[in-house]
C-alpha cells in the first residue's frame, strides 16, 4: 500500500532532526500493533543516513552479531574486537555519531526486556553522556502498549524523560480513510462506512483489504469469514502478548463488553467475580477500552459504561471470538448467518462512533458525547456542544443507506 497520511507526526521527526547537529535527539512511536510505525519511521529516514536495527527474539550475542553485521556494512568506521554485550554496540553508535549525523531506528524495542533489562539502563547511561557529543537521531519504536508505557513513562524507569518527543499513532481518519478509497475508484459512502466498521481505520487491514481488492461489504464479509483469512486470528495475535497468562479473563470481558453488557455490574453477573481491576488495567495500563460518561457527569459519576476503543477488536470479539467453534469447524456460513442477523443492530453503534469522530475532526465542538439516564429512561445518541458560542447539536443516529451521505 502506497504511504498516506502522517504529516504531522512526520514534521515532528523532521523538527529534531534539523537540530541534530547541536545535540542527539530521542523519538519514541509507540500504538497498537498493524498502525504503521515501522512504515513512518521507513519513510522517515529514506532519504537520511541512517541505520535500522530489529530486536528480534534472540540472545544479546546474536542480536550483537546481526547489529556488528549491518554497521559495518553501514558505516566506514572502525569496530575492534568482538562485540557481544548491546552496552558496547550502543556505545560504538554514540561514536560514530560524534563523527556524522545520522538517524537511529531501533524497531520492537520492549524485547530488551526478555533479552537483558539492564539494557535500558545502559542506554541512559550512554545516553546522557554522549546527549551534547554525538549527532544521533534516536527513534524508538514498539507496539506492545503496556510495556512501553512502562519503558518510557513510569517515573521508576532508566528512559523515563529521556525522549524528546513520544508520539502514539491513531488509526487513519474516516476523511483519510475516504480519500483513499476514492484514489481506488471506490467513492461510495456505503463502501467507506464498512472499511470503517471493519477495520476502523487501522493501517494494515486497509491495506489487506485493498490487496484483495474487496470493496463492497458482501465480498468483504467473504473475505473475511473464510479459510486462511488474516483477520480470523488476529485478535489473539494483537492481545495476547499484552496479556500475558491472564489473557483468558480479559478475553472474557472484551467479548462480554462487544456484547452489550457495557457496565461492570452487568459484566460481573456474567462472570460471578470482581473485575474492578482488570477494568482498570484495560482502561489505564492496556488501553484497550474507555471508559464513558453521560456528557455533562462530573468525573466521580457512577454512571460509567465501558467500550472497545479499536472498531476491529470489537467486531474481532463479537463476531469471531464468540463464536470461535464455529471458526475452528470451518462453519463459515454460520458466521455469516450470525453477522447477517446482528448486523443492523451493530452499525448503528458503529454509526454513532463514525459520526462522533466527524464532529470531532470538524473542530466546531469542544465537548462530543452521549447522553443516557442509568435506569435507561432516556438516551441521546450524540450531543455535540460549543460552549464559546453556546451551540449545541443533539442527534438521533439510525442508519438509512438512502439518506447515508457523508461530507
Amino acid at each position: 500500500m502506497d504511504f498516506y497520511g502522517r504529516e504531522s507526526e512526520l514534521e515532528v521527526l523532521e523538527k529534531l532532526w534539523e537540530t541534530v547537529d547541536q545535540k542527539s535527539r530521542m523519538a519514541v512511536i509507540t500504538g497498537r500493533r498493524r498502525i504503521g510505525k515501522t512504515l513512518l519511521s521507513q519513510r522517515f529516514i529514506q532519504d537520511k543516513p541512517h541505520l535500522s536495527l530489529f530486536v528480534s527474539k534472540k540472545t544479546e550475542v546474536l542480536l550483537c552479531q546481526e547489529f556488528i553485521k549491518q554497521i559495518k556494512e553501514t558505516f566506514d568506521f572502525p569496530v575492534i574486537g568482538e562485540i557481544t554485550h548491546f552496552r558496547d554496540l550502543f556505545k560504538l553508535l554514540m561514536e560514530i555519531g560524534k563523527t556524522q549525523p545520522f538517524v537511529l531506528v531501533i524497531d520492537e524495542i520492549q524485547e530488551f526486556l526478555q533479552i537483558n533489562p539492564s539494557i535500558f539502563s545502559d542506554i541512559q547511561e550512554l545516553w546522557d553522556r554522549y546527549l551534547f557529543q554525538s549527532h544521533v537521531q534516536l527513534i524508538l519504536l514498539g507496539s506492545v502498549f503496556s510495556l512501553m508505557k512502562k519503558i518510557f513513562q513510569d517515573s521508576d524507569e532508566p528512559l523515563f524523560g529521556r525522549a524528546d518527543r513520544i508520539l502514539q499513532l491513531k488509526p487513519f481518519s474516516p476523511s483519510l480513510l475516504q480519500n483513499i478509497l476514492q484514489q481506488h475508484g471506490h467513492a461510495a459512502t456505503d463502501t467507506l462506512f464498512t472499511f470503517y466498521l471493519i477495520t476502523g481505520g487501522t493501517p494494515k487491514y486497509v491495506e489487506q483489504l485493498l490487496t484483495n481488492t474487496v470493496f463492497q461489504e458482501e465480498e468483504i464479509f467473504d473475505f473475511i469469514f473464510s479459510d486462511n483469512s488474516p483477520f480470523l486470528d488476529e485478535g489473539k495475535n494483537v492481545l495476547i502478548e499484552e496479556f500475558g497468562k491472564e489473557y483468558g479473563m480479559y478475553f472474557s470481558i472484551l467479548e462480554l463488553i462487544a456484547l452489550g453488557k457495557t457496565s461492570r455490574s452487568a459484566i460481573e453477573s456474567v462472570l460471578q467475580k470482581d473485575i474492578g481491576g482488570h477494568l482498570d488495567r484495560l482502561q489505564s495500563y492496556y488501553g484497550v477500552i474507555e471508559k464513558q460518561r453521560p456528557i455533562h457527569a462530573s468525573d466521580q459519576s457512577r454512571n460509567v459504561r465501558y467500550r472497545i476503543e479499536d472498531l476491529f477488536l470489537r467486531f474481532w470479539f463479537r463476531f469471531i471470538f464468540r463464536h470461535h467453534t464455529a471458526v475452528e469447524m470451518g462453519n463459515f456460513s454460520y458466521l455469516k448467518r450470525v453477522l447477517e442477523k446482528n448486523l443492523s443492530t451493530y452499525k448503528g453503534s458503529i454509526l454513532e462512533d463514525l459520526f462522533s469522530n466527524l464532529f470531532s475532526q470538524s473542530q466546531q465542538f469542544n465537548k462530543i458525547g452521549s447522553y443516557w439516564e442509568k435506569d435507561g429512561s432516556c438516551e441521546i445518541d450524540l450531543v455535540a456542544l460549543n460552549d464559546l458560542d453556546q451551540r449545541i447539536v443533539i442527534g438521533e443516529v439510525k442508519v438509512n443507506k438512502e439518506r447515508f451521505r457523508l461530507g
